[in-house]
């Protein structure tokens, strides 16, 4: 697993703005104006964040004319998708022996409070 990937992803996820602008290119290509538009920041702030989402390879940029519309790559989310699975099965596996541990101690008649 790339560490420098992955801290590229979360970071790039860390920002609300950013994740609004995935879910609007979950729809579909947009340009950065329409990418924009719900914003009120500027086109450069908006432009910022778009390079942090494509160097973290969650964007793509394509030329179209005059446009330069931005999709999603979903691939990109691969790396923290799979970091997250790893460690969801570890601590799964962690409760369940704890559960497990718990449950036989509950069985276990106490020693405390009898006659030796």
């Amino acid at each position: 697993m790339d560490d420098g990937q992955l801290d590229a992803t979360f970071a790039a996820l860390s920002d609300a703005t950013r994740r609004a602008i995935l879910a609007k290119l979950a729809h579909g290509e947009a340009t950065v104006n329409e990418l924009a538009q719900p914003f009120d920041m500027s086109l450069p702030a908006i432009s910022k964040h778009l390079k942090v989402l494509e160097r973290a390879g969650l964007i793509s940029r394509g030329r179209n004319g005059q446009f330069r519309p931005c999709r999603l790559e979903a691939d990109g989310l691969d790396v923290a998708t799979d970091w997250i699975e790893h460690n969801r099965q570890i601590w799964t596996e962690r409760f369940d022996k704890l559960s497990a541990h718990l449950r036989d101690l509950q069985k276990t008649p106490s020693t405390k409070g009898t006659p030796s």
